[in-house]
């Protein structure tokens, strides 16, 4: 598969037949525009490039972290099912001891120095928060791993986009070389009739300006594409020192245009769905957590005590007071002025909004569908009359040329061939893009781009 970098992007060929054989047989383009030998990315195809964009491009990588934040917040509310384990330590002084009046004599309590020593254990029997923690697990990891999802198929969109379009303008650049090629020739013819006396200098300055015009849009065209794969680097998570090489096969690509139009939408497939049937699922759980508000909540506890006492300080661990206790807590709420009731209605109104989001969603991507279809149908009709009117024009320039040379015809037609041939072939290649961008958004939305 033959590559060419963009320093060699000018074209010398010997006619038009083979320029136009070299448009559309070879694989084309290898783009490279820094100076660093580095090549992050080898084989940079469509594909390659999305790939590279999903493992380097930052938003998609804060994605993958916010996972793992999910999966941390997962554990540490998993955790409450475990015992919980406490020690505490005191040491106290007392500066005057408790007094004390038992029938009428006064008395003080104690010892001027305590300490302690105390074990403490908790298990969660019943507990709706650690309760709604369990049973939602798998629905909040899902619901995490579908926002990536939808950041990376939005990525291999935008990544798609960007890759033709700086196609097209490479294709552009061509067009455009080669116009000059033959301007340059053109030129040429002009100038020797003129000093063979067979035409004035008219068709010499026509030739002049139409070469300025041309060298004029190379220029726009090279400034554009710089900033064109500045966006696919940014996409693909590329910094302003690193090169890339994309590499592709017209042919490949006219025959990638083409989608099934009998298909119809399936809503399961789209991620969006997906992520509010999630939702809703989650909503249901906090349905659930709020009725559980009517329960109790029950735990085990235990505790072991090591208790000092001494009036000197240096004494005061000498002897031991052990003291050790387990029992049950049982904590009911009777009555909170109806706030449960009313959280559990809030609650499943936020089921009867996820219902009427799912519903909204599902005619928005119906008529994305339909929009995205009939920009593909038009698209398509217009690609192919375009591509009709390339292959005209080309025979049209190429007689012209013949006849001018021979003296039949002005440079005046010769110009309007070349005029009309460059915007057939620019034409063609916008007919391309835009195709292929429409197809991009049928298969979005029916949820055929998965990564």
């Amino acid at each position: 598969m033959h590559c060419i970098k963009k320093k060699t992007l000018n074209i010398k060929t010997g006619g038009l037949h083979v320029l136009i054989f070299s448009f559309f047989i070879f694989p084309v383009l290898l783009f490279a525009q820094q100076t660093d030998s580095t090549m992050p990315v080898k084989n940079a195809t469509l594909e390659n490039c999305i790939q590279y964009a999903l493992q380097n491009n930052p938003q998609i990588k804060n994605a993958k972290i916010n996972e793992e934040i999910t999966e941390t917040i997962i554990k540490s509310k998993l955790a409450d099912w475990y015992p919980q384990i406490n020690f505490n330590y005191n040491l106290q002084h007392n500066f005057q001891l408790p007094t004390f009046n038992f029938n009428g004599n006064i008395s003080r309590s104690g010892s001027e120095n305590t300490s302690g020593f105390n074990f403490g254990l908790t298990q969660n029997i019943f507990n709706r928060d650690a309760l709604l923690a369990s049973r939602s697990t798998k629905e909040v990891r899902l619901a995490s791993d579908q926002n990536t999802q939808l950041q990376k198929i939005e990525l291999a969109v935008a990544v798609s986009k960007a890759f033709y379009d700086v196609i097209l303008t490479v294709q552009q650049l061509k067009v455009i070389q080669a116009d000059i090629d033959r301007t340059n020739q053109s030129l040429k013819d002009a100038y020797f009739q003129y000093q063979s006396g067979l035409v004035d200098k008219t068709d010499y300055k026509r030739a002049t300006i139409a070469l300025n015009n041309a060298k004029s849009q190379k220029k726009s065209g090279d400034e554009a594409l710089k900033s064109k794969s500045a966006y696919l680097k940014e996409l693909m998570g590329l910094n302003d020192t690193q090169q890339f090489d994309l590499l592709y096969d017209t042919l490949q690509m006219e025959n990638e245009i083409y989608v099934d139009t009998t298909q119809s939408v399936s809503y399961n497939n789209r991620i969006e769905i997906q992520q509010l049937e999630t939702q809703k699922k989650l909503q249901q759980f906090n349905l659930q957590y709020n009725k559980w508000s009517f329960l109790p909540d029950l735990s085990a506890f235990g505790n072991y005590n090591l208790n000092f006492q001494n009036d000197q300080l240096s004494k005061l661990y000498g002897t031991t007071y052990p003291s050790s206790f387990a029992g049950l807590k049982l904590s009911f709420p009777i009555f909170q002025g109806g706030k449960r009731v009313e959280q559990i209605k809030q609650a499943e109104f936020q089921i009867t909004l996820v219902d009427n989001d799912i519903r909204s969603l599902k005619n928005a991507i119906n008529t994305q569908y339909e929009n995205a279809m009939a920009s593909y149908k038009s698209n398509l009709y217009n690609y192919f009359s375009l591509k009709e009117n390339f292959s005209l024009a080309s025979e049209v320039y190429e007689v012209l040329r013949l006849q001018y040379r021979s003296g039949v015809k002005t440079y005046l037609d010769v110009i309007t061939a070349e005029t009309d041939l460059r915007t057939a072939q620019i034409s063609y290649y916008n007919a391309l893009y835009q195709v292929l961008s429409s197809k991009i958004d049928v298969e979005k939305s029916l949820g055929k781009i998965n990564y």
